[in-house]
Protein backbone atom coordinates (compact mmCIF):
# COMPACT_ATOMS: atom_id res chain seq x y z
CA UNK A 1 0.00 0.00 0.00
CA UNK A 2 1.47 3.61 -0.68
CA UNK A 3 1.82 5.56 2.11
CA UNK A 4 -0.86 7.56 3.85
CA UNK A 5 -0.35 11.23 4.38
CA UNK A 6 -2.45 11.99 6.98
CA UNK A 7 -1.52 16.12 6.97
CA UNK A 8 -4.88 16.35 5.06
CA UNK A 9 -6.88 14.85 7.68
CA UNK A 10 -5.99 17.10 11.22
CA UNK A 11 -8.35 16.43 14.10
CA UNK A 12 -10.98 19.23 14.08
CA UNK A 13 -9.96 19.20 17.67
CA UNK A 14 -6.86 22.00 17.03
CA UNK A 15 -9.78 24.27 15.85
CA UNK A 16 -11.47 24.05 19.36
CA UNK A 17 -11.09 25.28 22.78
CA UNK A 18 -13.40 22.97 24.77
CA UNK A 19 -14.17 23.36 28.45
CA UNK A 20 -13.30 19.63 28.96
CA UNK A 21 -11.72 17.41 26.76
CA UNK A 22 -13.67 14.39 27.80
CA UNK A 23 -17.38 16.02 26.72
CA UNK A 24 -19.19 13.45 25.50
CA UNK A 25 -21.65 13.69 22.46
CA UNK A 26 -23.15 10.60 21.36
CA UNK A 27 -24.67 10.93 18.43
CA UNK A 28 -26.12 8.94 15.46
CA UNK A 29 -26.06 10.20 11.86
CA UNK A 30 -27.90 9.43 9.33
CA UNK A 31 -26.82 10.11 5.42
CA UNK A 32 -28.79 9.54 2.42
CA UNK A 33 -26.84 8.32 -0.10
CA UNK A 34 -23.64 6.39 -0.72
CA UNK A 35 -21.92 7.72 -3.79
CA UNK A 36 -18.78 9.69 -3.21
CA UNK A 37 -20.64 12.99 -0.86
CA UNK A 38 -21.56 10.17 1.53
CA UNK A 39 -18.98 7.69 1.81
CA UNK A 40 -16.39 10.54 2.40
CA UNK A 41 -18.82 12.27 4.70
CA UNK A 42 -18.74 9.21 7.03
CA UNK A 43 -14.77 9.23 6.40
CA UNK A 44 -14.62 12.67 7.57
CA UNK A 45 -16.86 12.50 10.68
CA UNK A 46 -14.27 9.42 12.19
CA UNK A 47 -11.07 10.79 11.13
CA UNK A 48 -11.33 14.44 11.40
CA UNK A 49 -13.33 15.25 14.50
CA UNK A 50 -13.43 16.22 18.33
CA UNK A 51 -15.83 13.20 19.02
CA UNK A 52 -14.38 10.24 19.97
CA UNK A 53 -15.56 7.56 17.46
CA UNK A 54 -17.47 5.33 19.99
CA UNK A 55 -19.41 8.28 21.02
CA UNK A 56 -20.58 8.41 16.35
CA UNK A 57 -23.42 6.22 15.03
CA UNK A 58 -23.80 6.37 11.48
CA UNK A 59 -26.07 4.82 9.34
CA UNK A 60 -26.16 5.54 5.31
CA UNK A 61 -28.95 4.99 3.14
CA UNK A 62 -28.54 3.74 -0.42
CA UNK A 63 -32.06 3.88 -2.40
CA UNK A 64 -29.89 1.28 -5.07
CA UNK A 65 -28.40 -2.38 -4.29
CA UNK A 66 -25.37 -1.23 -4.60
CA UNK A 67 -22.71 1.46 -3.46
CA UNK A 68 -21.11 4.12 -5.33
CA UNK A 69 -24.14 6.73 -6.62
CA UNK A 70 -22.79 8.15 -10.01
CA UNK A 71 -19.41 6.24 -9.97
CA UNK A 72 -20.65 2.87 -10.34
CA UNK A 73 -19.53 0.42 -13.24
CA UNK A 74 -21.19 -1.28 -16.01
CA UNK A 75 -20.58 -4.74 -17.33
CA UNK A 76 -19.91 -4.94 -20.93
CA UNK A 77 -19.27 -9.00 -22.35
CA UNK A 78 -17.66 -9.33 -19.38
CA UNK A 79 -15.65 -6.13 -18.74
CA UNK A 80 -16.39 -3.44 -15.98
CA UNK A 81 -15.74 -0.04 -17.55
CA UNK A 82 -16.92 3.07 -15.57
CA UNK A 83 -20.39 4.22 -16.03
CA UNK A 84 -20.63 7.81 -14.69
CA UNK A 85 -17.23 9.55 -12.89
CA UNK A 86 -14.66 8.31 -15.17
CA UNK A 87 -11.67 10.62 -14.84
CA UNK A 88 -9.46 12.51 -11.64
CA UNK A 89 -6.83 15.05 -11.54
CA UNK A 90 -3.95 14.71 -10.27
CA UNK A 91 -4.38 17.36 -7.96
CA UNK A 92 -7.45 16.13 -6.61
CA UNK A 93 -6.14 15.74 -3.11
CA UNK A 94 -8.97 13.86 -1.23
CA UNK A 95 -9.35 11.53 -4.08
CA UNK A 96 -5.47 10.95 -4.42
CA UNK A 97 -5.00 10.32 -0.22
CA UNK A 98 -8.27 7.95 -0.63
CA UNK A 99 -6.70 5.91 -3.12
CA UNK A 100 -3.31 5.56 -1.47
CA UNK A 101 -5.15 4.82 2.10
CA UNK A 102 -7.18 1.93 0.78
CA UNK A 103 -4.27 0.31 -1.47
CA UNK A 104 -6.09 1.25 -5.15
CA UNK A 105 -4.25 1.35 -7.74
CA UNK A 106 -3.86 4.27 -10.18
CA UNK A 107 -3.88 3.67 -13.62
CA UNK A 108 -4.03 6.31 -16.73
CA UNK A 109 -7.89 6.33 -18.39
CA UNK A 110 -8.41 4.92 -21.56
CA UNK A 111 -6.30 6.91 -23.99
CA UNK A 112 -7.97 9.78 -26.11
CA UNK A 113 -4.10 10.27 -27.51
CA UNK A 114 -5.97 10.54 -31.12
CA UNK A 115 -8.50 13.23 -31.38
CA UNK A 116 -11.04 14.49 -33.99
CA UNK A 117 -13.56 17.36 -34.28
CA UNK A 118 -17.11 16.16 -36.02
CA UNK A 119 -19.20 18.64 -37.24
CA UNK A 120 -22.06 16.23 -38.70
CA UNK A 121 -20.36 15.91 -42.22
CA UNK A 122 -17.14 15.42 -41.90
CA UNK A 123 -13.48 15.82 -39.49
CA UNK A 124 -12.83 19.35 -39.35
CA UNK A 125 -9.62 18.94 -37.26
CA UNK A 126 -7.71 15.89 -36.34
CA UNK A 127 -4.58 15.72 -34.13
CA UNK A 128 -1.69 12.94 -35.39
CA UNK A 129 -1.97 9.59 -35.10
CA UNK A 130 0.13 8.11 -32.55
CA UNK A 131 2.87 5.91 -33.39
CA UNK A 132 2.80 1.96 -32.30
CA UNK A 133 3.86 1.64 -28.39
CA UNK A 134 6.51 -0.59 -29.94
CA UNK A 135 8.18 2.98 -31.09
CA UNK A 136 11.40 4.14 -29.97
CA UNK A 137 11.66 7.19 -27.66
CA UNK A 138 13.16 9.55 -29.95
CA UNK A 139 10.43 8.82 -32.21
CA UNK A 140 7.63 9.24 -29.72
CA UNK A 141 9.06 12.61 -28.81
CA UNK A 142 9.47 14.04 -32.31
CA UNK A 143 5.33 12.75 -32.64
CA UNK A 144 4.72 14.75 -29.57
CA UNK A 145 6.46 17.85 -30.87
CA UNK A 146 4.74 17.54 -34.22
CA UNK A 147 1.10 16.91 -32.65
CA UNK A 148 2.12 20.50 -30.70
CA UNK A 149 2.64 22.03 -33.32
CA UNK A 150 -0.28 21.31 -35.23
CA UNK A 151 -2.18 22.18 -32.43
CA UNK A 152 -0.64 25.31 -32.21
CA UNK A 153 -0.70 25.95 -35.84
CA UNK A 154 -4.55 25.48 -35.86
CA UNK A 155 -4.94 27.54 -32.68
CA UNK A 156 -2.20 29.73 -31.95
CA UNK A 157 -1.33 31.43 -28.46
CA UNK A 158 -5.23 31.00 -27.33
CA UNK A 159 -3.62 27.70 -26.41
CA UNK A 160 -1.23 29.25 -23.68
CA UNK A 161 -4.55 31.22 -22.20
CA UNK A 162 -6.71 28.69 -21.93
CA UNK A 163 -4.22 26.74 -19.97
CA UNK A 164 -3.80 29.90 -18.01
CA UNK A 165 -7.54 29.62 -17.50
CA UNK A 166 -7.19 26.26 -15.97
CA UNK A 167 -4.05 27.22 -13.82
CA UNK A 168 -5.88 30.40 -12.28
CA UNK A 169 -8.69 27.80 -11.34
CA UNK A 170 -6.45 24.74 -9.75
CA UNK A 171 -4.18 27.61 -7.53
CA UNK A 172 -7.55 28.78 -5.75
CA UNK A 173 -8.75 25.37 -5.77
CA UNK A 174 -5.78 23.86 -3.67
CA UNK A 175 -6.69 26.44 -0.71
CA UNK A 176 -9.39 24.11 0.26
CA UNK A 177 -6.29 21.39 1.16
CA UNK A 178 -4.71 23.99 3.30
CA UNK A 179 -4.55 23.03 7.10
CA UNK A 180 -7.78 22.95 8.64
CA UNK A 181 -6.71 25.35 11.46
CA UNK A 182 -6.16 27.84 8.42
CA UNK A 183 -9.75 27.42 6.75
CA UNK A 184 -12.87 28.63 7.66
CA UNK A 185 -15.70 26.50 8.41
CA UNK A 186 -18.84 27.16 5.63
CA UNK A 187 -22.56 27.28 6.06
CA UNK A 188 -23.24 28.30 2.31
CA UNK A 189 -21.29 27.81 -0.86
CA UNK A 190 -21.35 31.25 -1.78
CA UNK A 191 -19.20 31.90 1.59
CA UNK A 192 -16.83 28.73 0.16
CA UNK A 193 -16.28 30.06 -3.41
CA UNK A 194 -15.96 33.26 -2.19
CA UNK A 195 -13.23 33.08 0.30
CA UNK A 196 -11.11 31.21 -2.13
CA UNK A 197 -11.44 33.72 -5.00
CA UNK A 198 -13.91 31.38 -7.19
CA UNK A 199 -17.52 32.71 -7.36
CA UNK A 200 -17.55 34.87 -9.90
CA UNK A 201 -17.06 32.49 -12.25
CA UNK A 202 -20.38 30.72 -11.36
CA UNK A 203 -21.57 34.10 -11.87
CA UNK A 204 -21.21 34.07 -15.91
CA UNK A 205 -20.91 31.98 -18.80
CA UNK A 206 -17.82 30.09 -19.13
CA UNK A 207 -18.11 31.81 -22.73
CA UNK A 208 -17.67 35.52 -21.13
CA UNK A 209 -14.61 33.93 -19.03
CA UNK A 210 -12.70 32.52 -22.69
CA UNK A 211 -13.34 35.93 -24.47
CA UNK A 212 -12.04 37.97 -21.24
CA UNK A 213 -9.44 35.64 -21.66
CA UNK A 214 -8.64 36.50 -24.95
CA UNK A 215 -8.86 32.99 -26.60
CA UNK A 216 -9.95 32.81 -30.16
CA UNK A 217 -13.17 32.05 -31.32
CA UNK A 218 -12.17 29.37 -33.52
CA UNK A 219 -10.54 27.48 -30.02
CA UNK A 220 -13.93 28.23 -28.01
CA UNK A 221 -15.83 26.93 -30.62
CA UNK A 222 -14.37 23.64 -31.76
CA UNK A 223 -11.76 22.39 -28.87
CA UNK A 224 -13.34 24.30 -25.78
CA UNK A 225 -16.64 22.95 -27.09
CA UNK A 226 -15.81 19.58 -27.58
CA UNK A 227 -14.66 19.49 -23.84
CA UNK A 228 -17.72 20.89 -22.20
CA UNK A 229 -19.51 18.31 -24.80
CA UNK A 230 -17.83 15.72 -23.01
CA UNK A 231 -17.25 16.07 -19.85
CA UNK A 232 -20.60 17.80 -18.96
CA UNK A 233 -22.92 17.60 -22.29
CA UNK A 234 -23.09 20.85 -22.66
CA UNK A 235 -21.79 24.04 -24.52
CA UNK A 236 -19.65 27.24 -23.83
CA UNK A 237 -22.52 28.95 -22.21
CA UNK A 238 -22.88 26.93 -19.14
CA UNK A 239 -21.86 28.55 -16.36
CA UNK A 240 -17.86 29.50 -16.18
CA UNK A 241 -16.59 27.52 -13.13
CA UNK A 242 -18.27 24.16 -14.12
CA UNK A 243 -16.97 25.32 -17.41
CA UNK A 244 -13.28 25.57 -16.15
CA UNK A 245 -13.05 22.47 -14.05
CA UNK A 246 -14.45 20.64 -17.54
CA UNK A 247 -11.10 22.52 -18.75
CA UNK A 248 -9.16 20.92 -16.57
CA UNK A 249 -10.49 17.60 -16.76
CA UNK A 250 -8.68 17.81 -20.51
CA UNK A 251 -5.19 18.16 -19.59
CA UNK A 252 -2.61 15.33 -19.27
CA UNK A 253 -2.59 14.58 -15.94
CA UNK A 254 -5.71 12.59 -14.77
CA UNK A 255 -6.24 9.00 -13.40
CA UNK A 256 -8.47 6.41 -12.74
CA UNK A 257 -9.18 3.86 -10.54
CA UNK A 258 -7.66 0.26 -11.42
CA UNK A 259 -11.12 -1.61 -11.28
CA UNK A 260 -13.39 1.73 -11.58
CA UNK A 261 -13.51 4.42 -9.55
CA UNK A 262 -16.74 3.03 -7.46
CA UNK A 263 -14.02 1.21 -5.63
CA UNK A 264 -13.00 4.54 -3.53
CA UNK A 265 -16.78 4.89 -2.03
CA UNK A 266 -17.09 0.97 -1.24
CA UNK A 267 -13.64 1.21 0.72
CA UNK A 268 -14.31 4.10 2.22
CA UNK A 269 -17.38 2.40 3.62
CA UNK A 270 -15.85 -0.64 4.36
CA UNK A 271 -13.20 1.63 6.05
CA UNK A 272 -15.62 3.26 8.52
CA UNK A 273 -18.09 0.62 8.41
CA UNK A 274 -20.96 2.59 8.76
CA UNK A 275 -24.47 0.71 9.11
CA UNK A 276 -25.64 0.36 5.54
CA UNK A 277 -28.91 0.13 4.03
CA UNK A 278 -29.02 -0.95 0.75
CA UNK A 279 -32.19 -1.09 -0.90
CA UNK A 280 -34.06 1.39 0.89
CA UNK A 281 -34.68 5.02 0.21
CA UNK A 282 -35.68 7.71 2.79
CA UNK A 283 -39.32 9.00 1.80
CA UNK A 284 -39.68 11.70 4.52
CA UNK A 285 -37.77 13.68 6.87
CA UNK A 286 -39.16 15.38 10.02
CA UNK A 287 -37.89 17.35 12.26
CA UNK A 288 -39.32 16.49 15.69
CA UNK A 289 -37.46 18.83 17.82
CA UNK A 290 -34.40 16.87 19.06
CA UNK A 291 -33.92 14.84 16.79
CA UNK A 292 -35.06 13.95 12.76
CA UNK A 293 -37.64 11.16 12.35
CA UNK A 294 -36.62 9.52 8.80
CA UNK A 295 -39.30 7.10 7.30
CA UNK A 296 -38.22 4.93 4.20
CA UNK A 297 -39.93 3.46 1.49
CA UNK A 298 -39.81 0.35 3.37
CA UNK A 299 -42.14 1.44 6.07
CA UNK A 300 -39.43 1.68 8.60
CA UNK A 301 -38.54 4.96 11.00
CA UNK A 302 -35.59 5.68 12.03
CA UNK A 303 -34.22 8.39 14.53
CA UNK A 304 -31.46 10.82 14.14
CA UNK A 305 -29.65 13.24 15.59
CA UNK A 306 -27.88 14.93 12.41
CA UNK A 307 -29.07 14.13 9.04
CA UNK A 308 -27.02 14.51 5.73
CA UNK A 309 -28.47 14.44 2.12
CA UNK A 310 -25.90 13.21 0.00
CA UNK A 311 -27.84 12.97 -3.14
CA UNK A 312 -28.83 15.67 -5.43
CA UNK A 313 -32.38 16.76 -3.66
CA UNK A 314 -33.86 17.09 -7.89
CA UNK A 315 -33.69 13.42 -8.77
CA UNK A 316 -35.41 12.13 -5.70
CA UNK A 317 -38.60 12.58 -3.83
CA UNK A 318 -38.21 13.59 -0.52
CA UNK A 319 -40.73 14.91 1.58
CA UNK A 320 -39.18 17.44 4.64
CA UNK A 321 -41.01 18.65 8.09
CA UNK A 322 -41.26 21.40 7.90
CA UNK A 323 -40.54 22.35 4.20
CA UNK A 324 -37.38 23.30 3.53
CA UNK A 325 -36.89 25.81 0.57
CA UNK A 326 -33.55 25.61 -2.05
CA UNK A 327 -33.24 26.85 -5.48
CA UNK A 328 -34.40 24.87 -8.54
CA UNK A 329 -32.33 23.24 -10.48
CA UNK A 330 -32.48 20.81 -13.51
CA UNK A 331 -30.00 18.00 -13.64
CA UNK A 332 -28.46 17.57 -17.00
CA UNK A 333 -29.26 13.67 -18.09
CA UNK A 334 -26.28 12.23 -20.14
CA UNK A 335 -27.14 9.18 -22.22
CA UNK A 336 -24.38 6.75 -21.91
CA UNK A 337 -24.34 3.76 -24.47
CA UNK A 338 -21.59 1.04 -24.20
CA UNK A 339 -20.87 -1.00 -27.59
CA UNK A 340 -18.82 -4.19 -28.18
CA UNK A 341 -18.76 -4.14 -32.00
CA UNK A 342 -16.53 -2.06 -34.53
CA UNK A 343 -17.18 1.01 -35.78
CA UNK A 344 -18.89 2.25 -39.73
CA UNK A 345 -16.08 4.30 -41.55
CA UNK A 346 -18.59 4.94 -44.26
CA UNK A 347 -20.32 7.05 -41.41
CA UNK A 348 -17.87 9.12 -41.31
CA UNK A 349 -16.89 9.22 -44.85
CA UNK A 350 -13.67 7.29 -44.11
CA UNK A 351 -13.02 3.73 -46.28
CA UNK A 352 -11.10 2.17 -43.39
CA UNK A 353 -11.79 1.96 -39.33
CA UNK A 354 -8.29 2.25 -38.67
CA UNK A 355 -8.67 6.02 -40.15
CA UNK A 356 -11.34 6.88 -37.38
CA UNK A 357 -9.53 8.29 -34.45
CA UNK A 358 -9.54 6.53 -30.72
CA UNK A 359 -11.76 10.09 -29.24
CA UNK A 360 -14.67 11.56 -31.75
CA UNK A 361 -15.72 15.03 -30.19
CA UNK A 362 -18.58 16.86 -31.72
CA UNK A 363 -19.37 20.91 -32.28
CA UNK A 364 -22.42 22.55 -31.60
CA UNK A 365 -24.67 22.06 -34.80
CA UNK A 366 -27.62 20.41 -34.57
CA UNK A 367 -26.93 17.53 -37.14
CA UNK A 368 -24.95 16.23 -34.50
CA UNK A 369 -26.49 13.19 -32.48
CA UNK A 370 -24.12 12.53 -29.73
CA UNK A 371 -21.27 14.44 -28.00
CA UNK A 372 -18.47 11.56 -28.24
CA UNK A 373 -17.46 8.33 -29.20
CA UNK A 374 -14.34 6.70 -27.86
CA UNK A 375 -12.73 3.77 -27.61
CA UNK A 376 -12.40 1.53 -24.39
CA UNK A 377 -10.58 -1.36 -24.80
CA UNK A 378 -9.76 -2.82 -28.31
CA UNK A 379 -9.54 -6.72 -28.51
CA UNK A 380 -8.04 -7.22 -31.82
CA UNK A 381 -8.59 -5.21 -34.82
CA UNK A 382 -12.24 -5.45 -35.95
CA UNK A 383 -13.47 -5.92 -31.99
CA UNK A 384 -13.39 -2.85 -29.83
CA UNK A 385 -15.56 -1.58 -26.86
CA UNK A 386 -16.86 2.07 -27.14
CA UNK A 387 -18.23 4.67 -24.97
CA UNK A 388 -21.10 7.22 -26.44
CA UNK A 389 -22.21 10.41 -25.06
CA UNK A 390 -25.28 11.89 -26.21
CA UNK A 391 -28.28 14.32 -24.74
CA UNK A 392 -30.94 12.01 -25.88
CA UNK A 393 -31.28 8.22 -26.66
CA UNK A 394 -29.78 6.84 -29.46
CA UNK A 395 -31.91 4.31 -31.17
CA UNK A 396 -31.31 1.58 -33.19
CA UNK A 397 -31.50 2.80 -36.06
CA UNK A 398 -28.73 5.29 -35.88
CA UNK A 399 -26.36 3.01 -34.19
CA UNK A 400 -27.05 0.44 -37.17
CA UNK A 401 -25.64 2.99 -39.09
CA UNK A 402 -22.63 3.88 -36.67
CA UNK A 403 -21.76 0.81 -36.44
CA UNK A 404 -21.06 -2.01 -38.78
CA UNK A 405 -20.58 -4.55 -36.33
CA UNK A 406 -23.00 -4.78 -32.50
CA UNK A 407 -22.15 -7.71 -30.76
CA UNK A 408 -23.11 -6.07 -27.27
CA UNK A 409 -25.07 -2.82 -26.63
CA UNK A 410 -25.84 -0.96 -23.00
CA UNK A 411 -27.51 2.35 -22.33
CA UNK A 412 -27.82 4.04 -19.33
CA UNK A 413 -29.56 7.20 -18.77
CA UNK A 414 -27.47 9.38 -16.33
CA UNK A 415 -29.08 12.49 -13.73
CA UNK A 416 -24.74 13.07 -14.69
CA UNK A 417 -24.74 16.48 -13.34
CA UNK A 418 -26.66 19.87 -12.88
CA UNK A 419 -27.68 21.94 -15.89
CA UNK A 420 -25.18 24.99 -15.62
CA UNK A 421 -26.69 28.44 -16.51
CA UNK A 422 -24.77 31.25 -14.93
CA UNK A 423 -25.90 33.10 -12.82
CA UNK A 424 -25.47 30.15 -10.43
CA UNK A 425 -27.79 29.70 -7.14
CA UNK A 426 -26.90 27.90 -4.44
CA UNK A 427 -28.94 25.79 -1.94
CA UNK A 428 -26.99 26.36 1.92
CA UNK A 429 -25.46 23.65 3.42
CA UNK A 430 -27.41 23.82 6.51
CA UNK A 431 -31.07 23.74 5.47
CA UNK A 432 -32.63 24.58 9.25
CA UNK A 433 -30.99 25.88 12.33
CA UNK A 434 -30.09 22.03 13.79
CA UNK A 435 -28.48 19.78 11.94
CA UNK A 436 -30.16 18.74 8.34
CA UNK A 437 -27.23 19.66 5.77
CA UNK A 438 -27.59 18.85 2.16
CA UNK A 439 -23.70 18.28 0.55
CA UNK A 440 -24.68 18.38 -2.92
CA UNK A 441 -25.74 21.70 -3.45
CA UNK A 442 -22.16 22.17 -4.26
CA UNK A 443 -22.63 20.62 -7.78
CA UNK A 444 -24.32 23.98 -8.51
CA UNK A 445 -20.83 25.63 -8.61
CA UNK A 446 -19.03 21.79 -10.44
CA UNK A 447 -19.86 18.17 -10.53
CA UNK A 448 -16.78 15.77 -10.14
CA UNK A 449 -15.91 13.12 -7.44
CA UNK A 450 -13.70 15.70 -5.90
CA UNK A 451 -15.88 18.96 -5.45
CA UNK A 452 -18.30 15.82 -4.05
CA UNK A 453 -15.70 14.98 -1.47
CA UNK A 454 -14.30 19.14 -0.82
CA UNK A 455 -18.01 19.39 -0.13
CA UNK A 456 -18.51 16.47 2.22
CA UNK A 457 -15.13 17.59 4.12
CA UNK A 458 -16.78 21.02 4.77
CA UNK A 459 -20.24 19.64 6.01
CA UNK A 460 -18.07 17.18 8.39
CA UNK A 461 -16.40 19.95 10.11
CA UNK A 462 -19.33 22.07 10.11
CA UNK A 463 -21.71 19.04 12.21
CA UNK A 464 -19.13 18.64 14.67
CA UNK A 465 -18.50 22.30 14.70
CA UNK A 466 -22.70 22.84 15.65
CA UNK A 467 -22.21 19.78 17.65
CA UNK A 468 -19.73 21.29 19.97
CA UNK A 469 -20.73 24.59 20.24
CA UNK A 470 -24.12 23.14 21.44
CA UNK A 471 -22.59 21.28 24.53
CA UNK A 472 -20.34 23.91 25.33
CA UNK A 473 -19.87 27.96 25.55
CA UNK A 474 -16.98 28.26 23.89
CA UNK A 475 -16.62 30.03 20.37
CA UNK A 476 -14.99 28.09 17.32
CA UNK A 477 -11.67 30.68 16.81
CA UNK A 478 -10.91 33.33 14.27
CA UNK A 479 -9.76 31.89 11.24
CA UNK A 480 -8.17 33.69 8.45
CA UNK A 481 -8.55 34.88 4.92
CA UNK A 482 -7.83 33.10 2.29
CA UNK A 483 -5.85 35.96 1.33
CA UNK A 484 -3.67 35.59 4.48
CA UNK A 485 -2.84 31.97 3.26
CA UNK A 486 -2.30 32.25 -0.69
CA UNK A 487 1.50 31.88 -0.17
CA UNK A 488 1.16 29.00 1.84
CA UNK A 489 3.41 26.30 0.79
CA UNK A 490 0.93 23.75 -0.78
Amino acid sequence: MAPFHSHLFLPLLLLFCLSSPSTSLATSVCVIGSGIGGSSLSFFLQNQTAIPTSDLSIRVFERRGRIGGRTAPVNLSGDLFNAGASIIHGKNLHAVRFAELLGLDQVEPNGADWLGIWDGSGFVFKTLKPPPDSSSAIWKWLYGVADALLLVKRYGLSLSRMQGVVKDLLEKFMLFYVEPEKRPIFKTVEEMLKWNGLYALSQITLEEVLIHADLSARLISELVTVITRINYGQSVSMSGLAGAVALAGSNADLWTVKGGNWLLAKGLLELTNPTLHLHEGIESISDKGDHYLLTSDKGKEYECDVTVVATPLDEVNITFVPPVSIPHRRMQHTYTTFIRGLLNPKYFGLSSVEDIPDLVGTLETPNVSFSSVSILKKYDERDFAYKIFSRSELDDTLLDQLFSVRRDTIRIDWPAYPHYKAPEKFAPFLLDERHLYYINTFESAASCIETSAVAAENVARLIISRLLQSSTEQDIKPLPTSQEILHTDL
